[in-house]
């Protein structure tokens, strides 16, 4: 059978900061239960107990005073990995925002207006399973909360859609990108 895991002696200084730590209260919660767990250690409360104590796995107890016994006070700041890589670059976010500028017409789409919805399901190619035409260039698979933050982020809205027809003039596109030209260009 295996020795108890038991955090070392505390010198002095280590004493008072890990009490202060713990008076101090809930500041920081990853450091307050991890230095109650060396106190309650270094005091000779067993693992299973000081487990029940902090509400944790023994395992996770076990860790927190070998990273001690090893590391020293060091071990109180958590040393996070950097997370999950991020699914939208910003070569997506670009495209994003280049089609929700451009008409769904003049990508040959059978609406007039976008809405969040319809850009999120377009750019994930859904619409593609209707028509092999409009599936876009770059295929984005986002949901439809992160396309409204981005587009809010960029100072992109959708107004509510409006029931008028388009005009029946011939040159209306052309005045219409004529128009967009102008708007971007003094913005």
């Amino acid at each position: 059978m295996s020795t108890p895991v038991r955090a070392r002696r505390l010198t002095d200084d280590e004493g008072r900061y890990l009490l202060r730590l713990v008076r101090q209260g809930v500041h920081d919660s990853v450091r307050y239960r991890r230095a109650l767990i060396i106190m309650a250690s270094s005091a000779g409360t067993r693992v299973p107990v000081i487990a029940g104590l902090v509400v944790a796995d023994p395992d996770t107890v076990r860790d927190v005073i070998h990273a001690f016994n090893d590391q020293g006070l060091r071990m109180l700041a958590p040393r996070w990995g950097p997370g999950r890589p991020r699914r939208i670059t910003d070569a997506d976010i670009e495209v994003l925002v280049t089609t929700a500028k451009t008409r769904p017409a003049r990508l040959g789409l059978p609406f007039t207006h976008w809405s969040i919805r319809k850009l999120a399901a377009y750019l994930d190619g859904d619409y593609g399973r209707q028509n092999p035409s409009w599936v876009p260039a770059h295929p984005i698979r986002i949901g439809r909360e992160r396309v409204r933050r981005i587009l809010h982020q960029q100072g992109i809205s959708f107004q509510r859609t409006r029931t008028w027809k388009t005009s029946t003039d011939p040159a209306y596109n052309a005045k219409l990108d004529r128009i967009d030209e102008v708007t971007s260009r003094f913005r």
